[in-house]
């Protein structure tokens, strides 16, 4: 099992404040920063570089003290306390990465940043390597031998999942130098391109009407109401991910490859199972769940956007019309205080507890919000440790999917906060239950919004805006996942050409968003764009996972007369200590059961019919 903290450097890139917050003015209202130095005052802190030395120390003295008596210590009943201990080392490596990450995203072209971000990574790695032994001789410790430990340690018993889900990891794991090689060479390798990806993101611009402009704001142009300026931004996209296709196409090629080396040494039998491992999920759930949304492509994404074109008085949709606006949808934009507001008074509707949890992002500058040069692309939220607190980045825009993105990520970040009671290495949720806290938040504020709402236009607007997120969480993202399972298939049989791996974005496309779109010139590069390909492979399905899963969690809340917000909360509290089996059957729900797919997408097919019903 590889170290806590280095999952955290590959898996999320992020920035530096170590000033108090600032607010940044903007034309959306005072939009604040976070600020890292509940982790630490600066890059160049004398706290920072005690820590590197201490973890350095007291790595090689846990190795020194432990390597190669995990048996004797079974034996007497020590097994917990050394587990402890390392727990205690991989806090402060994970506090370590976690602002060394934060600090890179919020400025990943500043030379410095990008150096500190680097450094640490290495620092880190090389010094982790002295605790890698823990998991892999733990591993060759004996089930009997495990049980007669846990009787007698009340300590290890506690790590009792920690323990067993390290132990799904067995199967799967080499001998003890070649794991030290995959993990000292996973900077040159993984992370390497992973950077590249990152800085070469960040650095692109894109030219609209003789302004140059990052990748954010380019994006954004998608959803303007006016059509030429939606053209101008897809153009402007397409030109720039075409000059730039080589590098994404070695990038892809080479963690492909990368991958596909990792998966035959471990031995596993299909290209996602790694990814169903990590997220404690099945093969055959995550098969049952794909086979539903294929299925479901004309019911919602084809005969969507066929009544899309109407609305647009188009005869057909171009990739720019996809995510553009309703004709009756209000143009205001919206400034950050209403969304701030919007979601606070959702969560707090839900559970005053929720909303003071949530508060707690704005009041102790723990968010990041402005759209600013350099920034890292997107949204996210970082649980950090369990001994600080977690931290969101958005680039808000003001637009209405804006707002849904903060309830998103705001849902995040409650449930990481919650989570953090379970100790730093049971805190981590699998990614598909941690999906499910976050599009939790945006049912919240998106039915919050839709009950207040009493002119049929904005009505008919909002619903068409949710049909539109929910297919983009959960008809995309499998379209995303049988892009990637198409890609990591054909890369081995030889390196895929730019023009290859276009032609199998192009074939889920046309598959998933159906007759009504009419493919331009240039979208074919589009995958190029998408952090998920690069950084955490097959993640995707994660977001369809969750969307479905909280449509019929929704249901539920609906329906029950007290109780639901206790069992919701220990739910969240749980983290990594339970199976989703385990998480969901207190609602009377099963991830398993093949049928339970079709509930979650019957509620998008509901919203289609109502939609169908005011025409």
């Amino acid at each position: 099992m590889i170290p806590f903290s280095t999952l955290r450097a590959g898996r999320v890139a992020m920035r530096s404040a170590s000033e108090p917050a600032a607010a940044g003015t903007s034309p959306f209202g005072d939009l604040p920063e976070w600020n890292l130095g509940d982790l630490y005052p600066a890059i160049d802190a004398p706290e920072l570089k005690r820590d590197l030395e201490t973890a350095e120390s007291e790595a090689k003295r846990f190795a020194e003290e432990w390597k190669g008596k995990l048996s004797i210590l079974a034996a007497n009943n020590q097994l917990g306390e050394a587990i402890r201990q390392y727990e205690v080392l991989e806090e402060i490596l994970g506090r370590i990465m976690s602002y060394a990450s934060l600090t890179y995203a919020g400025e990943t072209a500043n030379p410095a940043k990008a150096k500190f971000y680097g450094d640490i990574q290495q620092k880190l790695t090389d010094l982790s390597s002295h605790l890698l032994f823990f998991a892999l001789e733990f591993n060759r410790l004996e089930d009997e031998e495990l049980e007669r430990a846990m009787s007698g340690d009340a300590l290890l018993a506690h790590y009792r999942p920690w323990v067993e889900d390290l132990r799904k990891e067995k199967p799967f794991q080499l001998e003890d130098r070649v794991e030290q090689l995959f993990h000292e060479k996973s900077l040159t390798g993984r992370a390497a391109f992973n950077r590249l990806f990152d800085e070469t993101m960040t650095a692109m611009r894109f030219t609209v009407d003789g302004e140059e402009l990052p990748i954010e704001p380019t994006l954004n142009l998608l959803q303007d109401h006016d059509r030429s300026k939606r053209e101008k931004g897809f153009h402007a996209l397409a030109q720039t991910f075409g000059s730039n296709l080589s590098t994404f196409t070695l990038i892809t090629n080479t963690l492909a490859k990368d991958k596909e080396i990792s998966d035959r040494w471990r031995g596993f039998e299909d290209i996602a199972d790694s990814r169903h491992l990590a997220n404690r999920v099945e093969r055959e759930v995550v098969d049952a769940l794909t086979e539903a949304v294929r299925g479901s492509y004309p019911r919602i994404s084809h005969r969507y956007y066929a009544m899309k074109a109407k609305w647009l008085g188009l005869d057909h949709l171009k990739p720019w019309d996809r995510n553009a606006p309703l004709p009756d949808t209000p143009q205001a934009v919206i400034g950050w205080d209403e969304a701030r507001e919007t979601v606070i008074s959702a969560y707090r509707d839900f559970s005053p507890d929720m909303a003071e949890i949530a508060q707690r992002f704005f009041d102790r500058s723990w968010i990041d919000v402005p759209a600013r040069p350099g920034k890292a692309p997107g949204a996210f939220a970082h649980p950090t440790v369990p001994s600080a607190h977690p931290y969101v980045l958005l680039n808000y825009m003001g637009k209405p999917r804006d707002v849904m993105t903060l309830a998103h990520e705001l849902g995040h970040g409650v449930h990481q906060v919650l989570a953090s009671e379970q100790g730093m290495l049971m805190a981590q949720t699998p990614l598909t239950l941690a999906e499910t806290a976050s599009v939790f938040g945006e049912m919240l504020t998106f039915r919050s919004m839709l009950e207040r709402t009493a002119d049929r236009r904005e009505r008919k607007a909002m619903l068409a805006q949710k049909a539109e997120d929910m297919i983009n969480t959960v008809i995309r993202q499998i379209a995303f996942y049988t892009f990637e399972r198409k890609i990591h298939t054909e890369r081995r049989n030889g390196e895929l050409t730019s023009e290859q791996i276009g032609d199998l974005w192009m074939s889920v496309q046309g598959e998933s968003l159906g007759p009504a779109i009419r493919f331009a010139d240039g979208y074919e590069t589009f995958w190029t764009y998408i952090p998920h390909f690069i950084h955490s492979p097959f993640y995707v399905y994660a977001y369809a996972f969750g969307d479905c899963l909280v449509n019929s969690l929704y249901a539920v809340y609906q329906d029950a007369e007290s109780g639901f917000q206790a069992k919701y909360f220990e739910m969240l509290r749980a983290g990594g200590t339970k199976h989703h089996t385990e998480l969901l059957a207190p609602f009377g729900l099963d991830a398993s059961d093949p049928t339970f797919w079709q509930k979650g997408l019957n509620v998008i097919e509901g919203i289609i019919d109502e939609l169908e019903a005011m025409e």
